[in-house]
């Protein structure tokens, strides 16, 4: 299979160097996700297009990596192709019928042929003699360059022939790592996940944040979500997950500030610790999901006083965005599921929170805060790999493990939808029920609690994670399924 990889539009109008780089980092980046895939593939071009070639059959890997391309940022499209040397206007046609002529009886046609190098000949006239010959030959219905029933593409690059098949659109953006880093704080609902992907796309190195308010299902949800993101749509550089203990600042706050301006505090806190973080990282800007007001501590006053807390750069991508979109984005990048069954957590509730709080007001509140529980949290952090984040929770977790399910007994594919899709669980005699790893927390109540359960995963690393998290719970009846 052979690909041109056309770069996202804005790429091609940067100056010479930058857009040297951008495409030299797209280029690294593509031969980084595939590479586990097929580690002889070739990816060439430094300037205008990337040609990416790999001598791979197998339609379930060829079609792995063309979704892992269409979430690659910097990538606006690419396309499947069979390339030829280029031979006369005969020999095009020939080409073009090996690939398109049972496609065009009795429909209408174009023929769109892009063409670069010296040439005796236009694209014009490349499209009025193939169009023409295709018409007389293949039995179509006619020619209209307006909404085709079918479409014949065709590029011409010195003296190369290529006939493209298929057309795959991708996210766009620039190649991640070709600007700064940031660091965003992630809560794993709607918001701050499509702030993260906004910032991926845009080139953006993407560590993750979490301040845990006090739920172990919490921080479990959003480590799983982080994995996500970075697996579909950043694994072409390691990033940190880094999981704040914030009880203790929680706690203090409770006991220590002004009911209505308790939410301003606490944000106030999160950005200090995560400057204190970045700072330490050398990252360059902060990342939060807010919008204007969304919710109280959201107006355009409270986050002018939140953001004096830091002398850091926060950014907020989705500040003017409305709620019903982001669902919308995060549904299209796939993480609403996982927002929508995110655990609950006890955080800091007002009754009557300040919608303008004022910056003197606050610091006076924060003069009874204990700084020092501030610095324990940040002492306590820890920081992994995103890529190792699942593998390390799920390491020496006291959880029976069985090689063979028993008759009576229920299996749960806990998989995401489109693995278990691709590759279905089917056990002879064994009831096999499928609920996704991050619905199965909050659903696992609703099943019979006089029934054995067995959780599976390709790797047996997610079935553990839940299974040791359902039992500290009190299911006693859940045990994890690793065949062989």
């Amino acid at each position: 299979m052979k690909l041109i990889v056309k770069v996202f539009p804005e790429i091609t109008i940067k100056s010479r160097p930058v857009r040297k780089h951008f495409i030299r980092q797209l280029g690294k980046n593509i031969r980084t996700v595939l590479r586990d895939l097929d580690p002889d593939l070739r990816v060439d071009g430094v300037w205008d297009n990337l040609e990416v070639e790999t001598a791979l059959s197998e339609p379930r890997v060829l079609q792995e990596m063309i979704a892992r391309l269409t979430c690659t940022p910097g990538i606006a499209h690419f396309l499947e192709i069979n390339e030829y040397p280029l031979g006369d206007f005969d020999d095009v046609l020939e080409k073009c019928k090996r690939h398109y002529a049972d496609q065009l009886p009795g429909k209408i046609f174009s023929v769109r042929c892009k063409r670069a190098g010296k040439h005796s000949f236009s694209s014009m006239d490349v499209e009025r003699y193939v169009g023409s010959q295709l018409r007389q030959q293949c039995g179509a219905a006619g020619i209209a360059l307006k909404n085709p029933d079918v479409e014949v593409r065709i590029e011409i690059r010195d003296q190369r022939l290529f006939v493209i098949h298929h057309q795959h659109d991708a996210i766009g953006g620039y190649p991640l790592g070709s600007l700064e880093q940031t660091l965003v704080l992630m809560s794993g609902g709607f918001d701050s996940t499509v702030a993260a992907y906004q910032m991926m796309r845009r080139g953006l190195l993407t560590h993750f944040c979490f301040f845990n308010l006090g739920g172990r299902a919490h921080e479990l949800g959003v480590m799983e979500v982080a994995h996500y993101l970075w697996k579909k749509y950043g694994s072409s550089h390691r990033v940190l997950f880094i999981s704040v203990p914030f009880e203790e600042v929680v706690g203090e706050i409770l006991g220590k500030v002004d009911n209505s301006q308790m939410g301003v505090v606490l944000k106030r806190m999160m950005l200090r610790a995560a400057t204190r973080i970045a700072e330490d990282l050398r990252i360059d800007a902060l990342v939060t999901g807010e919008a204007i007001s969304q919710v109280s501590s959201q107006t355009l006053p409270n986050l002018s006083v939140i953001d004096s807390a830091t002398d850091m750069l926060v950014l907020r991508p989705l500040i003017a965005s409305h709620k019903q979109d982001i669902i919308d984005t995060a549904y299209e990048i796939g993480t609403a599921e996982f927002a929508k069954h995110m655990p609950e957590y006890c955080g800091v509730i007002s009754v009557n929170p300040t919608t303008k709080a004022k910056k003197p007001r606050i610091e006076h509140e924060e003069t009874r805060f204990d700084m020092a529980i501030l610095d324990r949290a940040l002492e306590r952090a820890t920081r992994m790999t995103v890529d190792r984040v699942i593998d390390e929770l799920g390491e020496d977790l006291p959880v029976e493990i069985v090689a063979e399910a028993m008759p009576g007994q229920i299996v749960i594919d806990i998989r995401h939808p489109d693995d278990s899709e691709d590759a279905p669980l089917a056990l002879a005699g064994i009831e096999v029920q499928t609920l996704p790893f991050y619905a199965i927390n909050s659903r696992f109540k609703e099943l019979d609690a006089n029934r054995q359960y067995l959780l599976y995963c390709d790797r047996g690393v997610m079935s553990r994670l839940h299974a040791h998290h359902l039992l500290s719970e009190g299911h006693a009846n859940v045990r994890v399924y690793r065949p062989g």
